[in-house]
């Protein structure tokens, strides 16, 4: 099993997301790569954002952000050496 290019893209915009506070959200702008927009498009879809090009988590999307921002974290450790 592995992510889809899609599933990348959606986590990746998880990433941005600020989880310290509900009131910061991100938006999209027309001059985003395709992908980026397809992939917020999909959250929206998903209900894990509050509009089309970005806008706020919604209460799914603040959990699944913040699963996603810990696998960054986890997957982000330097291995010993």
């Amino acid at each position: 099993m592995t992510f889809s290019h899609e599933e990348l893209e959606e986590l990746n915009l998880l990433l941005r997301f600020n989880l310290d506070s509900i009131q910061l959200g991100i938006k999209i702008h027309s001059s985003a790569t395709s992908e980026e927009i397809a992939a917020i498009q999909r959250l929206y879809d998903k209900g894990m954002v509050t509009a089309p090009d970005g806008g706020y988590l919604t209460d799914l999307g603040h959990t699944s952000a913040g699963h996603a921002q810990s696998l960054f974290r986890l997957v982000s450790i330097p291995p010993d050496l």
